[in-house]
């Protein structure tokens, strides 16, 4: 009977050791879900929105994407302008802009998910995808972030870093905070990841 308890007993600690390992594992990728593409493609990743409903990214799959960390107290708070009046632009020829709240830079994106979307709402109008806050740089920064970095780009260094996105999911460049939404660089990068159409 004792020699059956601790069989038992070494089962039971095997099964809880493989569930906290799968769920370290599932923690660890932040945004990457099963979506069945490959996982070095944007596509591959499910962020919650804005208000906290899984959204795959697949969504927008074969479109040019430009990935953005945005705050709400920021100098280049404005940049939301840009960025709105870009997708709105283009998104009939296949473009969308990505918004990802994050709290990195000097807490410039305090607000809760609902005060979020009340600010960009309100003073900008925003009408691109807007998603849920997170780290977007240093250690245990999001699944996205991570890969977005991943082929040696160098990670956002503050708010409205952007990322450009081909329509094989695959970045194309990094665009500094500074970089405009109507910047002639970033728009040449864009028109010609659209195919100059």
């Amino acid at each position: 009977m004792k020699n059956i308890l601790l069989i038992l007993g070494g089962v039971l600690v095997a099964a809880v050791a493989v569930v906290v390992i799968v769920l370290r594992g599932a923690l660890a990728g932040g945004a990457q879900a099963a979506t069945g593409e490959a996982p070095g493609t944007l596509w591959a990743f499910t962020p919650d929105s804005l208000e906290g409903a899984p959204t795959p990214l697949a969504n927008w799959k074969g479109q040019v994407a430009l990935v953005v960390n945005t705050a709400s107290k920021c100098g280049l708070t404005p940049q939301y302008k840009g960025l709105e009046a870009l997708h709105g632009e283009l998104k009939d020829r296949g473009f969308v802009v990505l918004g990802f709240p994050s709290n990195d830079f000097m807490g410039q994106e305090p607000g809760t998910a609902e005060e979020i979307r009340t600010f960009c709402d309100t003073n900008y109008k925003v009408t691109f995808p807007l998603f849920a806050k997170v780290k977007v740089k240093g250690e245990g920064k999001d699944g996205l972030y991570a890969w977005l970095c991943g082929g040696g780009l160098e990670e956002p260094t503050w708010n409205f870093t952007k990322y450009l996105v081909g329509r094989d999911g695959k970045v194309i460049a990094r665009f500094g905070p500074k970089t405009a939404p109507d910047d002639a660089e970033l728009r040449a990068a864009i028109d010609k990841a659209l195919g100059g159409a």
